[in-house]
């Protein structure tokens, strides 16, 4: 039996011996592609060949790249895990040709592979060809079905229809027929009983499909129509999961070589077997071995979990496995990042990047795992006080909340209130998350027309290291519209233009028209893929004359100060803080620079003035740009030392920026001073956490260090005015604070002792109620905290007491409810619950615990009806 190992550089063997190129794999994050987040398919990192704005280097090419989906056909993030071969992160073995060989030899190779390579018997393999499309004008791909036909039986050759046999890269752009290879895992009883060509594609979880050999010869315009390609290509995937449970022979991937060393050290954590018998505790298990994977490789390069876009991806997938080990395993620590070590040992090979990092990611998890606790344990508090109630059903807007703002999967408080007896409002909670999946589509909702191409040009070639200002014409122009406004894109033939990339932000600048003096505002300049795009705030009256394109220098010039200081800053950050610092991000403008980085304590004072001294003696240096064009990446790497970022997607050859050879040299796309004097002077302004092990740092330069300066010195001044110009303006400051501090002391004796009057006021105001002592009340004059403190302390003397209180605290209505131990015991009451029934009347909303609870609102005038309802609910 072949290991995974094996299986893998077969594959990569076999297509070398084809005259592919093996190529590594992209990152799984997807930078520049506005369309993607994750690289969720393999041919994603040659987009650009198949459309046409690139020439690809190498015309055959195979490799295997790590993917994510979570969305989409079977990829339903909550999906996974519950049956045994659908996955967040998965890898994809492809093989490609771009203009080379097409049907003929794609199909020919994909059935010596999988039945002379690997041994698969033929007659438990079914392929696919495309019916055809009457409404399309496609007709059948016969040339398919033939080519098959010389490799196996015609009742093993299936039609198939344009939903799965012909493949789109998306709404628009290159697309064409497929032919899938499917394989019928049943036992020979089985498939003696019903043929494997009444299941393939119809969800049987031992008849799936493992090879798609995509056709690529069309290309889907914005208003549906196809075109033919100026170009035939092959792009084929095969789930590298898949093929390994065929190979290995087993019932689910997740009893493959691929999955079994993490759930062995999974139970060796948790304590428990992965039997495959309980089926909660089986898919907890699943769960976590699948996520594990998709975050840590995700981590690796570059995405920390956060609260948007795709750091908000990887956070959902790393909550939903510390959900289930929390559940359903009874793990009540942050586990996950224990797993580190046996992914890095199982995949670091194949993905180094895992490896070199693994101490770092394990960090990230555990941190994120500890912070997510919290929050669970926030969200069962919140959901126990709903039950201490006496409810018993949790209606669809408190089980959203529990989602929503806790990451309660709707399964989980199914549970805890299948434990209390009690219902859960399904209907009401898919609506709201109806509801609110329709808002964000609306939110992202983006009209893309096709490109208008107005020259021919093979080459749109970039310009901008060099000048900032050419003649240039336009190649191509469409119109954007995202929430009904439009947006005007242009491709030039050549141009001086930065397309945002590599943390630097694009150029701005001008068109001006060599014919007609048309002036056009290029308002901002973005990267798609490897393509240019320049962003306008009109279409052109003459769009086939010559333009003089002219950047805004100075901002381009602020913006290249910045980042070349930002490569200064990155090696005094290695030099004080030591070799582990590496970029995970940042941020390069002309007003400032962000620079996030690895290291997990707060760097200090100290560490900070030696970090900006060490800059700004590198500045004063008044060292030379080194830059450093079309080198091979192995011997810009190994031989000149460049540091190469995780994450990033580089070529076979690369531009080497260095800044004194023995300091600093890294792999760069940006644009930089050619002398480091240029950046006069370096600052740091801010230095912060942004995620567990990573830090930031803010720093200027430059024009807006003298504006920053200067800023200081007129507030300087404005003080100086304000205390009446004296000698000493510190120690006329420091006079200042003590005087406050003084009067704040006086002030809180003030606060006491109208506190301990108020207190007297209230016990008389208390009366007999329904259950208890009650006390309700409107109070003036005194802060919140003194208010809790009475309350706690009423509560505790006059027990058994209920309090509501009103009050007004700079204008604007607070509602304070509190109960005496034996009231929460004996009676089930809850403050929190009362207080957000009675915040309605001041529009307002709070929350608490069963004993205390406060709410703040808008309207002032509410407080009497609110006091008002208390009084019928408890006199």
């Amino acid at each position: 039996m072949y290991s995974s190992r094996e299986i893998r550089q077969r594959f990569l063997d076999f297509f070398q011996n084809k005259q592919h190129q093996i190529v590594p794999s992209a990152p799984i994050v997807v930078k520049n592609d506005p369309t993607l987040m994750f690289t969720n398919a393999g041919m994603n990192q040659f987009k650009d060949y198949f459309l046409g704005n690139k020439k690809a280097p190498n015309k055959r090419v195979a490799d295997t790249q790590k993917c994510l989906r979570v969305s989409g056909k079977h990829n339903d993030l909550e999906e996974v895990g519950v049956d045994h071969y659908h996955h967040t992160m998965f890898e994809m073995l492809g093989n490609w040709s771009f203009g080379d060989y097409f049907k003929k030899e794609a199909i020919e190779w994909s059935w010596e592979l999988l039945t002379e390579v690997y041994g698969i018997s033929k007659d438990r393999l079914y392929v696919t060809v495309f019916e055809g499309d009457e409404k399309e004008g496609l007709a059948f791909d016969q040339e398919a079905y033939d080519l098959w036909l010389k490799n196996c039986d015609p009742s093993r050759i299936l039609k198939g229809n344009k939903k799965d046999n012909f493949w789109e890269m998306g709404d628009t752009g290159p697309c064409g027929p497929c032919s899938e290879i499917h394989v019928d895992m049943r036992s020979d009883e089985e498939r003696a009983q019903i043929g494997g060509d009444q299941l393939v594609n119809k969800d049987h979880p031992e008849v799936i499909e493992i090879w798609n050999n995509v056709f690529m010869e069309f290309n889907r315009k914005a208003d549906g129509s196809l075109e033919k390609l100026p170009a035939q290509h092959v792009d084929t995937g095969m789930g590298f999961e898949r093929l390994v449970r065929v190979l290995q022979n087993k019932k689910s991937n997740y009893d493959t070589d691929v999955f079994q060393p993490i759930i062995k050290a999974l139970e060796s954590i948790t304590g428990h077997a992965y039997t495959g018998t309980d089926a909660k505790k089986d898919i907890a298990f699943r769960v976590i071995a699948d996520h594990i994977r998709a975050v840590a490789f995700c981590i690796a390069d570059g995405q920390l979990p956060s609260n948007n876009g795709a750091g908000y991806v990887i956070r959902r997938i790393l909550r939903r496995a510390l959900r289930y080990g929390y559940s359903y395993l009874g793990i009540r620590e942050p586990f996950m990042y224990k797993l580190l070590p046996v992914l890095s040992n199982e995949f670091g090979s194949v993905f180094p990047e895992l490896a070199s990092q693994k101490d770092f990611i394990a960090k990230v998890i555990q941190e994120e795992g500890n912070t997510f606790l919290r929050t669970l344990s926030n969200g069962l508090d919140r959901i126990n006080a709903h039950f201490a109630n006496g409810s018993k059903t949790v209606d669809g807007k408190t089980a959203f909340e529990l989602y929503d703002t806790f990451g309660f999967p709707i399964d989980l408080t199914c549970l805890i209130a299948a434990e209390q007896n009690a219902e859960v409002d399904i209907a009401g909670f898919e609506a709201l998350l109806l509801e609110q999946k329709e808002r964000s589509r609306k939110d992202a909702q983006k009209e893309t027309g096709d490109w208008a191409y107005i020259s021919e040009d093979e080459n749109e070639e970039f310009i901008g290291y060099d000048f900032t200002e050419a003649e240039i014409k336009i190649a191509r122009m469409r119109e954007v519209k995202v929430k009904d406004k439009s947006q005007f894109q242009m491709v030039f033939n050549i141009t001086p233009f930065y397309g945002e990339s590599g943390g630097q932000v694009g150029d701005t600048g001008v068109l001006i028209g060599i014919r007609n003096n048309e002036t056009i505002q290029v308002l901002d300049t973005q990267k798609e893929n490897d393509l240019i795009i320049h962003i306008v705030d009109k279409y052109p009256g003459d769009n086939l004359q010559a333009f003089t394109a002219k950047v805004d220098k100075s901002k381009r010039l602020d913006t290249a100060c910045n980042h070349s200081a930002t490569h200064l800053l990155h090696a005094a950050l290695k030099q004080v803080l030591g070799q582990h610092v590496a970029q995970k991000g940042s941020l390069v403008h002309a007003q400032a620079l962000r620079f996030d980085f690895s290291h997990f304590s707060k760097v200090t004072d100290e560490e900070l003035t030696q970090i900006e001294q060490i800059v700004n003696d590198k500045i004063k240096a008044q060292i030379a740009l080194n830059e450093q064009r079309m080198v091979p990446i192995q011997k810009a790497v190994d031989e000149l030392g460049a540091t190469a970022l995780f994450g990033e997607k580089y070529g076979d050859v690369v531009r080497v920026i260095t800044f004194d050879a023995d300091y600093s040299i890294e792999l760069c796309g940006g644009t930089h001073i050619d002398n480091t004097s240029k950046i006069k002077h370096f600052k740091i302004v801010s230095e912060s956490s942004v995620a567990a092990g990573v830090r930031r740092i803010e720093a200027i330069t430059g024009s807006e260090l003298d504006r920053h300066y200067k800023q200081l010195e007129a507030t300087l001044q404005q003080i100086n005015e304000a205390l009446g110009q004296p000698k000493d303006l510190l120690q006329s400051i420091q006079k200042l604070q003590e005087e406050k501090t003084e009067l704040n002391k006086k002030i809180e004796q003030f606060e006491l002792a109208k506190a301990a009057q108020i207190k007297t006021d209230l016990i008389q105001a208390i009366v007999d109620g329904k259950q208890s002592k009650v006390l309700i009340q409107v109070i003036e004059g005194i802060s919140l905290d003194h208010i809790k403190t009475i309350a706690f302390q009423l509560k505790s003397e006059q027990a058994p007491l209920l309090g509501v209180i009103g009050t007004t605290i700079d204008n604007k209505p607070n509602l304070i409810v509190f109960a005496s131990d034996a009231l929460i015991n004996d009676h089930q009451i809850n403050c929190s619950t009362i207080v957000r029934d009675l915040a309605k009347h001041i529009q307002g909303g709070g929350g608490g615990q069963a004993f205390y609870a406060n709410a703040g609102g808008k309207l002032v005038e509410g407080i009497a009806p609110a006091l008002e309802q208390a009084k019928q609910l408890f006199l």
